[in-house]
């Protein structure tokens, strides 16, 4: 009886033992199997099964293509525009330079000529008016990421339009690719009149090779035809830096639609830079890396070979990579100013004006400016709260027009009371010396209506010409870009009725 119960309580523990694995495996089962089908589903979901991914798409439609239609119409403008500008003034170059050199040898004159570039420029003109969007065979000698995002972003839109919530959001799509297309398109056409332009400066430059002697005016003219074409290929370079410029917009739509595999499946195989490489069809899994060396059996090398140099081998080689990083920083900052970049940076054999491929808006400088004035007579305590704006003539010079606000803060530290005390005109000019030091100059218009007396007067302006030295002090802030410091000298304060500050020290800030 007793060896019975104890058969039976061993069964139940064996029971529940049995129950307790058998459950165990049935979890493991299901789960083993959901995580198949989920990897299954990951490898091989629709774009049904993904629209929930991107249910945060309902404001893509109106702004997104609302803004890339705007950026790209922009930059259509401006680039046929500046196109246009150039091409009028390289024209006109050609013409001077053909009249000059028929005066020095007309044979060598129609031999340089014989083309006639004139007809070239103008079917260069005529080509970028024409032209509407069509294939994309390059993207220039540099690749543009951002654009090539933007582009793939736009086709995969246009062929799924059942991503987007509005009913005209296809319209949309096919609207922005086109515009983005056409910008595009007309960017090739300026490569071709910019390769055209280098290649006819060449043949001008070996042409004047062979002159004898020739006027100084043909000098002067080949110059100036080298700089128009260092500036529009410059222009040209910077239209591309802006398509290329990513917005919020843009990487919020982009980490969207790279949880969807089906886009970035598409990306793979329709982006512009799948097409130069030819991404294999297991590009990013473990097949794609086999033959290629571990990074653990590189360090090994490297080891095996800063050991046989001896105990001090492997400071030297960091002294010299440290050396090196140190030359190439160099060469970058270099590159940089010369508007490199690019791999088609073309080295002008002159000093470029950056400001000359900027816009109007783009050339303006915005600041603010303070000066304290001590009491004196009836005037209390001053300070000048100015507003400035300048625009940059060329990269070391600048002009500009301001206004300025005369607060009052009472006589003493007994008598404090805050006053309007008039008001001010301005104009300046600052002339680069020498680094951070520039040259400046100006002539105000100041009303304080009070005069020594006490009494007011109808007519009580007063004239300010200040010349002086201006300090620029760089800021690394998103505010404030340059703290100018400046200590100017009013000449004209000695024809003043009262008695004027003859020096003034201002604090200002550029935005």
């Amino acid at each position: 009886m007793i060896i019975l119960i104890n058969l039976i309580i061993k069964t139940k523990h064996l029971r529940k033992i049995i129950a307790i694995i058998l459950l165990i495996l049935f979890i493991a089962s299901n789960y083993c199997g959901a995580e198949r089908v989920s990897t299954s589903n990951e490898n091989n979901i629709s774009l049904n099964d993904s629209t929930s991914v991107v249910n945060s798409l309902p404001n893509l439609p109106n702004k997104f293509f609302n803004k890339i239609n705007n950026k790209t119409s922009s930059l259509n403008k401006q680039l046929n525009k500046q196109t246009e500008k150039y091409i009028r003034k390289l024209t006109k170059l050609e013409a001077r330079l053909k009249k000059e050199l028929y005066k020095s040898d007309s044979l060598k004159a129609t031999v340089l000529f014989s083309s006639n570039p004139e007809q070239q420029y103008l079917a260069f003109a005529q080509k970028l008016k024409k032209d509407s969007a069509g294939t994309i065979h390059s993207m220039g000698t540099e690749y543009l990421p951002f654009a090539d995002s933007l582009g793939g972003t736009l086709a995969f839109l246009n062929k799924n339009p059942q991503l987007l919530s509005t009913s005209n959001g296809e319209d949309q799509a096919k609207n922005a690719l086109n515009h983005l297309q056409q910008l595009e398109t007309k960017l090739q056409d300026a490569d071709q009149l910019k390769t055209f332009i280098q290649q006819r400066r060449n043949q001008i430059k070996e042409a004047l090779s062979k002159y004898t002697g020739f006027p100084a005016s043909v000098s002067k003219i080949y110059n100036k035809y080298s700089q128009e074409q260092y500036y529009y290929s410059e222009q040209v370079r910077q239209y591309r830096q802006i398509l290329n410029d990513p917005d919020k917009m843009l990487m919020a739509a982009l980490s969207l639609l790279n949880k969807i595999p089906a886009f970035t499946e598409f990306m793979k195989n329709n982006s512009f830079l799948a097409g130069l490489l030819r991404v294999p069809a297991n590009y990013g899994g473990p097949g794609a890396l086999s033959g290629l060396q571990t990074r653990d059996q590189v360090l090994a090398i490297i080891h095996a070979q800063v050991a046989s140099g001896g105990p001090n081998a492997s400071s030297a080689i960091q002294s010299s990579l440290q050396s090196a990083q140190q030359d190439i920083n160099k060469m970058k900052d270099k590159i940089s100013k010369l508007g490199g970049g690019s791999g088609d940076m073309d080295m002008p054999d002159f000093k470029p004006v950056q400001q000359k491929t900027k816009t109007f808006l783009q050339r303006l400088e915005y600041g603010t400016n303070l000066q304290t004035q001590h009491a004196a007579y009836y005037f209390p305590t001053t300070t000048d709260l100015g507003l400035s704006v300048g625009y940059k003539i060329s990269d070391k010079n600048t002009i500009g027009i301001g206004a300025s606000y005369k607060v009052g803060w009472g006589k003493d530290l007994q008598h404090v009371s805050v006053t309007s005390e008039g008001v001010g005109l301005r104009s300046f000019a600052d002339i680069q010396a020498k680094k951070s030091f520039y040259l400046s100059g100006g002539f105000e218009y100041n009303y304080q209506p009070l005069e020594s007396t006490g009494t007011a007067t109808a007519n009580s302006w007063r004239k300010s010409g200040l010349l002086g030295l201006s300090k620029i002090v760089s800021m690394n802030t998103k505010v404030f870009k340059k703290t100018k410091v400046q200590l100017l000298w009013d000449f004209l304060s000695y024809e003043q009725p009262r008695e004027a500050e003859h020096f003034k020290f201002r604090v200002g800030y550029n935005f």
